[in-house]
């Protein structure tokens, strides 16, 4: 080998070597990130025990995450002599992610630091809808959150977006709303490339049950599902603290099992699915028909205003013990835990959370869910079975998207 070639391999070698340090580096820095939006605060003794970083590599990854604004520390009073220890958490103040939830009725547009602090948000009469001015309405709202943050000196490093529909798992393409879809370009790539920020996709259901198992009621279990009750009925699972997705990502669609070959036709264009008997249209269009035949309930004022009604109306007079609303309520619980129990035997999860609007009628819907799934599951998959309504409300998706945006911004291996 002549000196030139020997040469440039030298410079080669050096390069790869600082090449891998920076990558460890890199890696190190953010299991720190991740270890403390886990855990809250930790002193660096106890990150060295967990993430194996010495103490000497550990203090001057600190000192730089102190630096960039990632981290605060904060002095303890151990009432012992001596230097007092320092905790470490991430910083509330200047590092935040957008979430925003898209659904058929709204949009809105949470801002959150890493502690799950919500500090801002805003809710927008911008319907998911097929129309091309959606995405411009759309990004017209997020160019106005940002701008609101600059001003007040907040970095904004992700976005993150929760939504119906079939979302694929690789490429964030919508299969359900293809309107979002442009140039086969997914809703989150369109939004990437105009703001210039790492964006992030999550299906509603998937987001709530991530949510749930992490920050609500099946906080610290395993196996969660999430049964999320809207214009249609979605299943998110969380499957060894881990989100479920399937193949492509579109596991959970349990609103679209046949429970009636005789049925009604879904808008999926098959007959008999779970979501025609016991979504939130279906039941509007039950509690409808009896008024319109002459059913007497406190929802009789509107039988010739039909169309004033809405659920909350019906979960409301359903509370005041009028038992037209509860026999309805009570036979969309029976067919929802019909279908519950496949997904029990399929699985065998410690909670159910009852999540989406229907979870506003509390145990009116709870009690004939569990009715239904103590009737059709083996008693071995019921005996350690929770039901539970959730505690979180609507930010269960909001709290889900922003533990999954930390997950993959955070991810160092």
């Amino acid at each position: 080998m002549d000196s030139e070639n020997l040469e440039y391999h030298h410079q080669s070698e050096i390069s790869f070597k600082e090449s891998a340090v920076e990558l460890k580096k890199f890696k190190q820095k953010k299991s720190i990130l991740n270890a403390l939006y886990v855990n809250g605060k930790m002193a660096i003794s106890d990150l060295s025990e967990s993430l194996f970083i010495s103490i000497p590599t550990l203090t001057s990854h600190i000192e730089e995450l102190l630096v960039e604004n990632w981290l605060v520390g904060e002095e303890l009073d151990n009432k012992k002599q001596g230097r007092r220890p320092t905790i470490y958490s991430l910083n509330p103040q200047w590092k935040h992610v957008i979430v925003i939830d898209i659904t058929t009725h709204d949009t809105k547009i949470f801002v959150l630091n890493f502690k799950n602090e919500i500090i801002h948000q805003e809710q927008y009469n911008l319907r998911l809808t097929a129309l091309p001015s959606f995405l411009l309405e759309l990004f017209k709202l997020i160019e106005t959150t940002i701008n609101e943050l600059k001003s007040q000196e907040k970095e904004i490093i992700s976005i993150g977006i929760t939504i119906p529909g079939l979302v694929n798992k690789r490429t964030g393409i919508n299969r359900t709303y293809k309107n979002l879809n442009f140039e086969n370009k997914s809703l989150s790539l369109r939004v990437s490339e105009n703001f210039k920020l790492p964006v992030f996709t999550l299906n509603d259901s998937k987001a709530a049950a991530y949510g749930e198992a992490r920050f609500g009621v099946g906080k610290n279990l395993q196996h969660v599902l999430s049964i999320n009750v809207d214009w249609g009925v979605g299943l998110g699972v969380v499957f060894n603290g881990q989100i479920f997705n399937g193949a492509s990502g579109f596991a959970g669609e349990l609103g679209h099992i046949q429970v009636n070959p005789d049925g009604e036709l879904c808008g999926c264009g098959k007959v008999g699915c779970l979501d025609t008997v016991t979504s939130a249209s279906s039941l509007l269009k039950s509690i409808k028909a009896g008024l319109k035949n002459g059913q007497i309930s406190i929802l009789s004022e509107f039988k010739d205003k039909l169309e004033q009604i809405n659920l909350e109306m019906v979960i409301e007079a359903a509370k005041n013990g009028d038992a037209f609303a509860i026999d309805i309520l009570y036979n969309i619980g029976i067919e929802l835990g019909k279908g519950l129990s496949v997904a029990v035997h399929l699985f065998n999860p410690q909670i159910i959370v009852i999540d989406g609007v229907l979870s506003k009628a509390g145990k009116i819907i709870v009690n004939p869910v569990e009715h239904a799934i103590n009737k059709y599951c083996l008693p071995d998959f019921k005996d350690e079975l929770l039901i539970e309504v959730t505690n979180l409300g609507d930010f269960a998706k909001i709290l889900g998207v922003n533990a999954f945006m930390a997950n993959r911004l955070f991810k160092y291996d």
